[in-house]
């Protein structure tokens, strides 16, 4: 009998896209063969998600869950490659199996929720074989859990394209529904300058830096431009400085809002689908081509 080692396993999976346990098992069958595993896979899975693995899944839906009292709470967002998928009833069942999970079980990680014990089988299990059902990648993407110090809200936008999960101190209940949707709307990266990285402060004042220069400003004016349009940008990004949504003079900041309900945020997650992720470029007129040309050879 041949040691099926770990390196096997993940290579295995890499093609398959099966279960780490499901590869193993393959292998052991197999004796080691690599190519034999392969095709036990696909008999007892399909082929469908060794061809879907390596698809963009820069669509999906965010979904959050909220304990009744307000203090434990989740969001997660889970991809798939089209819209159409992202409304069908198996995947936001496993969406929301899935927040329910990291909200009770509190996993370290993707790895180690995807491990947890769903349905018959695992997440990861229950994944794998909702991809060869339908036929189209999923993968869970990210996820938060939050014990709240104050009481947790959330807000879902745009068919859950967007979601919210906000802890709040004091205030009404209006005051945290305004809040999440201002940051729905609003987008800050942050709550204050503290959480913006360095890294983007020097992006911004390079920028700032080259653009007077190229205006022909005087070199002793540089440094100070360029202060000017960090601090711009800081009260773009950053939650606190942000003028409300609601503002009915146009001007008050969320940070004024707070002060005049006497409450205050303890932090927030905002979560928008596909953010940063490359998008498939074919449009779906091209794919029915495609699809109809393969099926002619």
């Amino acid at each position: 009998m041949a040691a099926i080692t770990a390196s096997m396993v993940a290579e295995l999976r890499a093609k398959t896209d099966a279960p780490m346990m499901e590869c193993k098992r393959a292998l052991t069958e197999a004796d080691g063969d690599l190519g034999k595993a392969e095709e036990i896979l696909r008999v007892k899975l399909g082929n469908k998600a060794t061809k879907a693995a390596a698809r963009i899944t820069a669509e999906g839906i965010i979904a959050v869950n909220i304990s009744a009292d307000s203090k434990l709470g989740a969001i997660i967002e889970i991809n798939c490659e089209t819209d159409f998928v992202a409304k069908n009833e198996d995947f936001l069942q496993l969406t929301k199996a899935c927040v329910e999970l990291v909200a009770g079980k509190n996993p370290a990680d993707v790895a180690v929720l995807s491990a947890l014990p769903l349905g018959e089988g695992t997440v990861e299990s229950t994944r794998t074989a909702l991809v060869g059902k339908i036929g189209e990648n999923m993968s869970v993407r990210r996820f938060v859990r939050v014990e709240a110090k104050g009481k947790l809200v959330s807000y879902i936008h745009g068919g859950a394209k967007i979601g919210v999960l906000l802890d709040v101190i004091g205030g009404d209940e209006q005051l945290g529904k305004d809040l999440a949707m201002h940051i729905a709307a609003s987008k800050p990266k942050s709550l204050d300058a503290s959480g913006i990285p360095a890294e983007l402060l020097d992006v911004e004042r390079r920028i700032a830096i080259e653009k007077a220069r190229a205006d022909n400003k005087p070199e002793a004016m540089l440094e100070k431009i360029a202060e000017g349009t960090v601090q711009k940008y800081l009260k773009e990004v950053t939650l606190l400085a942000q003028v409300f949504v609601k503002a009915e003079d146009g001007k008050q900041t969320i940070e004024q809002l707070l002060k005049s309900k006497g409450a205050s945020i303890a932090g927030f997650t905002l979560y928008v689908v596909g953010e940063g992720m490359e998008k498939r470029s074919n449009d779906f007129a091209a794919e029915v081509a495609a699809q109809a040309a393969a099926a002619q050879k």
